[in-house]
């Protein structure tokens, strides 16, 4: 399948390591191809889930959950949220995003290390059970940020798979990853709510277009390199749709690495602020990046701390 957009095969990097099960942007062609990794690593009865939720998360790749978070919690981490967002001399740090042409803080990495509040919440008993049944194993935080996404102009997120860059960008062997949204203000239809197109995870789309060095610092504000050709998501939502899990503060949505997502714009009045928090098995730790590149920052992509969740 040809890349709609030629401007990003100028550019072809070395041929995958013969340890790459998932090349991407190697080529001049988008390639979609069956995963190879379990959807599920763990079992019925280890876990809060049923065995009919484990089978859900195998088919659409998510699950959401209403008030697993309590008011007063949500409160606490709401504003704790605040007080970063307030602080001018956080938007200078290497882990802020701002806004292009604004000083509006949109994301905050690694969050779990710099806020006791926020790491709490990284530790939180239902979060992390949750995460230990669907991967099969103790778990630790690849990466947490918090998504402010205002009102009005709050930018939108394109189309892609997460798991993609972890891969090629940060070295992560195998789909045994699992995001956790934790909305900390209502998620509505209308506000730029995350998008998935359910059961799109059990297919790869290898991207077009060579890493530059560095790239994480152009591709946290737009994301360019990565990102699937409209032919290639045309397809996939001819397969699977799109569906909006929404719901209000408290609720949290579990989605699966390598499942296509993204969200639009928000130019209502009302305000979205969630937390994310990415957990990775202690038996998918990164190797050296798929694309030859240096390894992006640990407060990106932790390649040093891999203690489990829930312990010190």
């Amino acid at each position: 399948m040809s890349t709609s957009n030629p401007m990003k095969a100028t550019s072809l990097p070395r041929h995958p390591r013969a340890d790459d099960r998932y090349p991407s942007r190697f080529g001049r062609d988008i390639l979609i191809t069956p995963r190879l990794d379990p959807v599920v690593w763990g079992e019925p009865g280890r876990g809060p889930l049923s065995e009919s939720q484990l089978n859900d998360y195998i088919d659409h790749g998510y699950l959401h959950f209403d008030d697993l978070i309590s008011p007063e919690e949500v409160q606490t981490y709401l504003d704790e949220l605040q007080r970063l967002r307030a602080d001018e001399a956080i938007k200078d740090a290497d882990e802020a995003v701002i806004e292009p042409g604004s000083r509006e803080l949109r994301s905050l990495f690694a969050v779990h290390r710099s806020s006791p509040v926020l790491k709490r919440l990284a530790h939180h008993p239902k979060l992390v059970a949750i995460a230990r049944q669907l991967l099969g194993s103790e778990v630790y935080i690849h990466q947490s940020r918090v998504n402010y996404k205002g009102g009005f102009r709050g930018k939108e997120f394109y189309w892609h798979s997460d798991f993609e860059t972890w891969h090629v960008e940060d070295g992560i062997p195998a789909m045994r990853m699992v995001s956790c949204s934790i909305a900390l203000t209502a998620n509505t239809p209308c506000n730029g709510p995350l998008m998935i197109m359910p059961g799109s995870h059990h297919r790869y789309v290898s991207c077009v277009g060579a890493t530059p060095e560095n790239h994480y610092k152009i591709s946290l504000q737009q994301q360019d390199i990565g990102v699937p050709d409209d032919e290639s998501l045309t397809q996939l939502v001819e397969e699977y749709g799109i569906t909006a899990p929404t719901g209000l503060a408290g609720s949290v949505t579990f989605f699966e690495c390598n499942v296509m997502h993204g969200s639009n714009s928000n130019i209502t009045p009302l305000p979205r602020s969630n937390v994310f928090m990415v957990f990775n098995s202690i038996d998918n730790t990164p190797v050296e990046p798929f694309c030859g590149l240096p390894p992006r920052p640990d407060f990106i992509a932790e390649r040093e701390d891999f203690t489990p969740v829930g312990q010190s």
